[in-house]
């Protein structure tokens, strides 16, 4: 059992680094379209956004990782817990929430490599909209593995 709480814990700790990310990076595309034509600025935010942008890979890689060993960990880890049970479909809509996000974060991550090819942002308002829609994804997320509905 202490396995299992130890590899929830670090799973938990790179899933918020990683929705950090996720939340910060459509941000960043935000302050680029605001900031104009200051080249030192968006010199520094577009690196920053690269930046960001590996480290969030990185960040859901090892979350990724450490979640197919909480969910499949009981088939290769003696006395290890399973989360798979007879009502596992919250786990199903809870993932597919989860490829919604990386989705988000990576298409974040397309409009700034985009910018190295010469290509435009959508508005500044667009952008702000985009930057809202983690929130409400992370919090399906949340709700699923909290109440487990279904």
């Amino acid at each position: 059992m202490t396995a299992y709480l130890w590899t929830k814990s670090a799973h938990l700790l790179f899933v918020m680094a990683w929705v950090a990310a996720a939340f910060y990076l459509p941000r960043i595309l935000v302050n680029l379209v605001e900031v104009g034509e200051q080249p030192a600025v968006r010199a520094r935010l577009v690196l920053m956004g690269q930046r960001l942008y590996r480290f969030g890979h990185v960040m859901f890689g090892v979350a990724f990782v450490l979640g197919l060993v909480l969910w499949l960990g009981y088939r290769f880890i003696p006395d290890y817990p399973t989360m798979v049970g007879a009502r596992g479909g919250w786990l199903h809509a809870k993932l597919a929430l989860v490829a919604l996000l990386l989705a988000h974060f990576i298409v974040a991550g397309r409009w700034l490599k985009g910018l190295d090819k010469g290509r435009a942002l959508p508005s500044s308002k667009a952008l702000r909209v985009f930057n809202e829609v983690p929130v409400f994804v992370l919090l399906g997320v949340i709700w699923l593995v909290l109440a487990k509905p279904f």
